[in-house]
């Protein structure tokens, strides 16, 4: 069994095939999809995704850094009593993004502590969304980082020494994607020699689709093409990541 660790199925990308699409997933061997809220918006979307597949598709609550604008005060608070009036399996997608616009970057620093205090608090792992911003992202988490804090950096694209920043907190793994398909991404050579411990698998879909399917929507079938190229970067059988990399999910995330 694999796990898809980080996908948005609920996403508007599949409304005219979601179900087929959760389905295929789950013959080609990927049973467990964990879903990481974007906003107030996708909440309910994602909750009927959940009621369709509740074997198969698992919710998390958080507010993604790409949602933080001048209302994201009124829009946290109606995450965070969501978040602590149901069950979720993390606190997810948090995080900061300075790629398309540092318009609210203090906002969205101060949303990241607020949604990875209350992880720790509900004792929940945190799911990091990082684009342009691991020294911001470092800087809330040597803060904030102990015992009770965990999580992955989801979507890994980082260098050597974000790896070992990375795992010196103790409690992270690293989301690996479609990118470690990617000709020139030089992620295969960054986690060569990375334990296979510290890796769980993802697809991020419907983005950053794999080869050979890039520039068309990704789909969390599309694991296996993630799977297969890890195998080869790591010299390991496909049954091995497979393994390790769902073992990995299930102790991260309590499945």
């Amino acid at each position: 069994m694999f796990i898809d660790t980080h996908t948005h199925l609920f996403s508007e990308s599949f409304n005219e095939d979601r179900t087929e699409i959760v389905q295929k997933a789950i013959d080609a061997g990927v049973e467990l999809c964990l879903l990481p809220n974007i906003d107030v918006a996708s909440i309910q979307p994602m909750k009927e995704l959940v009621s369709e597949f509740p074997d198969n598709c698992i919710p998390m609550m958080g507010l993604h850094p790409g949602s933080i604008d001048e209302n994201w005060k009124e829009n946290l608070e109606i995450i965070r009593k969501d978040l602590f009036e149901n069950k979720y399996i993390a606190v997810g997608e948090i995080g900061m993004d300075l790629y398309w616009d540092k318009t609210f970057v203090s906002a969205q620093r101060e949303a990241f502590s607020m949604q990875a205090q209350w992880a720790k608090e509900l004792n929940l792992p945190i799911v990091i969304h990082a684009r342009e911003a691991f020294t911001e992202i470092y800087e809330v988490l040597d803060e904030l980082n102990d015992d009770s804090l965990r999580g992955v950096f989801h979507c890994f694209t980082g260098s050597k020494e974000d790896v070992e920043k990375i795992l010196s907190y103790g409690g992270f793994k690293l989301g690996i994607g479609g990118v470690i398909t990617f000709k020139n991404s030089k992620l295969d050579e960054v986690i060569k020699d990375v334990d296979l411990e510290h890796l769980i698998l993802e697809t991020d879909s419907p983005y950053l689709p794999p080869v050979p399917f890039r520039g068309k929507r990704n789909e969390s079938s599309y694991l296996l093409h993630v799977a297969e190229k890890l195998a080869d970067v790591k010299v390991l059988k496909l049954k091995d990541v497979e393994k390790v990399t769902t073992s990995n999910a299930k102790e991260l995330f309590s499945l």
